[in-house]
């Protein structure tokens, strides 16, 4: 390739991994926040942290919503539609006084914001195949994997010199420039000839097709609950790192975005392992991901100090990355004309579970380790299991 085509790629991944960054740009940045939300808003730590419920659920219906739209109509416009109205309804988020219309506009936040993470693998779907499709994930993880380790910095020297507010006001514009670029630096990647034809609503029908795809369920259920694990972590970590071991919002801040370049770090790990077959790299990834949860829940019980925590949850965050860039392979690997729908099943499965997480952790209390310990645990044994048996099917 020549040095022009090198960087236009380079380009082109930079701004198809931010765009795909709607949920560590709508949720990592405020997390150091929630504490002061909390205060200010006069409610409870479960209520502010359905907050985040919100926003996820919002991602999951929205990519069911922009997915098999942009399988009959193209990528591009649906891309810069739902970012102008994540733009608004972030600066919206930014006046109101309600915590009930606040978790309300997360929503609508969440639902815009939805169109780039479905359709940044849906471009990529449109573009790759093969092992060059792993390891474009691979590469767009990496990318996407860096705005957990920066928002939560920026977010939390944010609230040092501004109020809460001002996060938002930093999403609305962020929101807006993004719309932006859509419009300069994204062609169109779904030709006309390859869209499906018909009417808008049989678009929707490829859900069932899908479905229906010999061991489809599965995978969708293993990438489910292995961003549930995530989440459990993320919806958890302020009040575990603040409240439990006393840090202090800047120090919380570096402590999760180190966790960040864990992601990163596992994220990249399958576009170098090729001559590893993807289901074996699941398989091992998993059982590293069973054992390392093991050690935290037995951490929690035994009050394990700070930094051997962190360092399992480091651990366990390179293999939620390794694992949520294989599981979205295999699965787009397997469609061709209905990526938009495949990627739209596979953002509801991960923000499903990681809405039930948030609330599950807090209900179970945040004055412990051992809640959110423990349901990583029991997603990992889930993932495990479905892996095990697809595996053995299909030998």
């Amino acid at each position: 390739m020549t040095n022009s085509a090198n960087h236009h790629r380079l380009r082109f991944l930079l701004i198809l991994g931010t765009l795909s960054a709607t949920g560590p740009l709508s949720i990592d940045l405020y997390l150091p926040a929630l504490p002061q939300m909390v205060s200010q808003f006069h409610t409870t730590t479960a209520m502010m942290q359905l907050s985040i419920t919100a926003c996820l659920l919002g991602l999951a219906v929205g990519q069911l919503i922009s997915g098999p739209l942009s399988d009959h109509y193209g990528r591009r416009m649906p891309l810069f539609a739902g970012f102008i109205v994540f733009g608004l309804a972030s600066l919206a988020i930014a006046f109101t006084h309600s915590v009930s219309l606040l978790i309300g506009l997360r929503f609508i936040q969440g639902l815009a914001g939805a169109a780039g993470q479905v359709l940044s693998r849906a471009v990529a779907r449109d573009l790759f195949s093969g092992k060059a499709l792993t390891q474009f994930y691979a590469l767009l993880n990496s990318v996407n994997g860096l705005f957990p380790i920066i928002a939560p910095i920026i977010g939390g020297y944010m609230i040092k010199f501004v109020p809460w507010t001002g996060i938002f006001i930093l999403l609305g514009a962020i929101g807006l420039l993004l719309a932006g670029l859509i419009l300069l630096g994204i062609p169109e990647t779904l030709k006309p000839e390859h869209r499906l034809t018909g009417p808008v609503f049989q678009s929707f029908l490829s859900f069932g097709t899908l479905l229906k795809q010999p061991g489809f369920f599965g995978e969708l259920l293993i990438t489910g609950v292995v961003y549930g694990s995530l989440f459990s972590y993320i919806a958890a970590s302020t009040f575990i790192y603040q409240q439990l071991f006393h840090l202090s919002a800047q120090s919380f801040s570096l402590i999760y975005a180190l966790n960040g370049l864990g992601i990163v770090i596992g994220s990249a790990l399958p576009g170098r392992l090729t001559g590893v077959s993807t289901y074996r790299q699941l398989i091992s990834g998993l059982g590293f991901c069973i054992v390392d949860s093991v050690a935290l829940l037995l951490g929690a019980y035994l009050q394990w100090r700070l930094v051997t925590i962190a360092t399992l949850i480091f651990l366990l965050v390179i293999g939620v990355g390794l694992l949520l860039t294989l599981t979205t392979a295999i699965i787009m690997g397997k469609t061709s004309e209905n990526a938009g729908g495949a990627s739209a099943l596979i953002g509801l499965s991960q923000n499903a579970f990681g809405g039930i997480s948030s609330p599950l952790v807090g209900l179970f209390g945040t004055s412990s380790l051992a809640p959110m310990a423990g349901l990583v645990l029991v997603y990992n044994l889930i993932a495990g299991g479905v892996a095990y048996h697809i595996h053995h099917q299909n030998r």
